[in-house]
């Protein structure tokens, strides 16, 4: 459904208004907007139970690419702060430093650590960060207390049960691990060492999302059946974003830049094509690791369309594969069916997470045939159970609420984002930055909060924006953080505050969920075939999986 400007002003001033409304907003709103922090990016320790602490965390961050390049820019100084980090690229290297120079856009998200912590040269952040090559040397270093990682999804296992045992807390990137047994080796390394193990889905910590898990709580949307989700986008063979340019295609491009430069006139065109010179040239930094890709484990392979990938390609593009990566389920899926169980979860008195009961599923290489083997396109439709559910009961076993999601390439019509369709309300979530709420499917009636039998109730004024939506906009005003902040604010937190009842919010029972469901559904995808989730696959006790290895690490005594 696509909505005219009209609609989407009506929406987003009625969100504001539910959660500014005397009768829903909650106690540390109130204290927020006392204290004057009336911008989404600082309310984190309001909204989600921490605090300033007085002694940084000493972290070191191994896998500082394109991901790497985001957490450190999410970084805060007085929470975290920075010793070392590890990679093997040259060129992330830099990027840890400088932050990504590609766009202005792009700079803003990866600032780098000199931006970050007030570095004016590269020799002085070098004086307050080590670099190593391998990350083994990086946690043999007695300062560091905690790691955060950013490798493919192939070494999240390894090297965080390595870091644990090395004494060290952990933040690793979604996906938790490669496989369900590897997470639960985690896991379980976690409670043997003591040692805190979170996981990157950032939308546990997003203010924005924590706002729209509230409207369900409250009951203002009435019961949910349905959740859309969708992850799209128009990456073709040419002008794929998983697939970084090689070094020959590197070299190629430098030559042409250097000749475009060479006649290039002095202005905008001149200053624009010695930027994208100058950005190549750092690229090309890599061919001092490209022979060596082999010895830190990547591979030479033939595909089976006869496609020859290099070790160094594996290194670079390492998403499009199923031995270093998990495809689209892994990469973007699991962000959105964590959503789709929060939002499920929040119809719960217990607010318990909420796991799906099972996953049909199809997908395939539709557009990209030859150089990859995990899916580009991916279509699934999964059954959750709703609060009334009870598989004994013939008359509540159908009380369930059905979950589609689609991840395909090619055309990015519509973009990313939720729809959450209960029996009172729609709510509407774009690219983690806007948040719209409709009263069923009327889309042009601004809503006010009314007091309910039962609560507070959704209910329609044609008198323009209630008061509410003021207050409720400040909590939301200016750039929405994405809550990769927040997770590392509050894991520093943790890390100073131990105690059993001080957890990340995404620790390891909540990521070991997130990630049965996205490789079940790798299996119901590359199989054909519906899947139905097992209880034990949830559980970190259990030896079961869904691949049916079993962990090598016991359970803890």
């Amino acid at each position: 459904m696509q909505l005219t400007p009209e609609e989407r002003e009506v929406g987003k001033s009625n969100f504001y208004n539910v959660i500014g409304d005397e009768l829903t907003r909650r106690e540390f709103l109130e204290r927020s907007i006392a204290a004057g922090m009336v911008s989404g990016a600082g309310l984190g320790a309001f909204y989600f139970g921490y605090q300033a602490i007085n002694d940084p965390v000493r972290i070191g961050i191994i896998g500082t690419g394109d991901e790497g390049g985001v957490l450190i820019g999410a970084l805060t100084p007085d929470y975290v702060q920075c010793v070392a980090i590890a990679d093997i690229r040259p060129y992330n290297v830099h990027r840890a430093f400088h932050g990504d120079t590609s766009s202005d856009a792009i700079k803003a998200i990866r600032t780098g650590l000199m931006t970050k912590y007030g570095w004016s040269t590269e020799d002085e952040a070098r004086k307050n960060v080590k670099v190593y090559q391998d990350y083994k040397d990086l946690l043999a270093d007695p300062q560091i207390e905690g790691v955060i990682i950013a490798l493919p999804l192939h070494l999240h296992a390894p090297v965080a049960i390595e870091a644990m045992k090395a004494g060290k807390h952990v933040l690793t990137e979604k996906l938790m691990g490669h496989s369900v047994h590897e997470c639960k080796e985690m896991s379980r390394t976690a409670a043997a060492t003591d040692k805190l193990l979170a996981t990157g889905h950032q939308r546990h910590y997003s203010i924005l999302y924590d706002n729209a898990v509230q409207t369900i709580r409250l009951g203002l949307l009435g019961d949910l059946h349905f959740i859309r989700a969708q992850w799209h986008r128009g990456n073709l063979p040419g002008r794929d974003s998983w697939s970084p340019p090689m070094i020959a295609e590197l070299e190629k491009d430098l030559a042409a830049f250097e000749k475009r430069l060479a006649g290039a006139k002095s202005g905008e065109d001149y200053d624009a094509v010695r930027a994208r010179k100058q950005q190549i040239e750092l690229q090309l930094l890599d061919r001092a690791i490209a022979p060596e890709a082999s010895k830190y484990g990547y591979e030479d392979t033939t595909l089976s369309s006869g496609y020859q990938r290099s070790a160094f390609e594996e290194l670079l593009r390492w998403r499009l594969w199923n031995r270093t990566g998990g495809g689209l389920m892994a990469e973007l899926g699991s962000h959105q069916l964590d959503a789709a169980s929060i939002f499920i979860s929040a119809m719960r008195e217990d607010g318990k997470k909420v796991m799906p009961l099972n996953v049909s599923a199809v997908g395939g290489r539709y557009i990209f045939p030859h150089d990859r083997d995990s899916e580009d396109h991916v279509y699934c439709t999964y059954e959750f159970p709703a609060p009334q559910y009870d598989e004994k009961d013939p008359e509540r076993l159908n009380k369930r609420v059905v979950v589609t999601y689609s991840s395909i390439n090619g055309n990015g019509f519509g973009g990313y984002g939720e729809v959450v369709m209960g029996t009172k309300g729609t709510l509407i979530l774009e690219r983690e930055q806007e948040a719209l709420l409709f009263q069923d499917s009327n889309t042009s009636t601004n809503i006010k909060v009314a007091k309910g039998k039962d609560g507070p109730k959704l209910d329609t004024t044609q008198s323009g924006p209630p008061a509410g939506a003021s207050a409720g906009k400040k909590a939301l005003d200016g750039p929405i953080s994405r809550g990769y902040t927040e997770e590392i604010e509050h894991w520093a937190w943790c890390i100073r505050n131990r105690a059993p009842e001080n957890q990340p919010k995404c620790h390891p029972k909540v990521a070991l969920a997130d990630a049965v469901i996205a490789l079940t559904s790798n299996i119901a995808i590359r199989e054909r075939r519906p899947v139905e989730f097992k209880e034990e696959w949830f559980d970190i006790n259990s030896d079961e999986t869904p691949e049916g290895v079993k962990p090598s690490v016991p359970v803890p005594a």
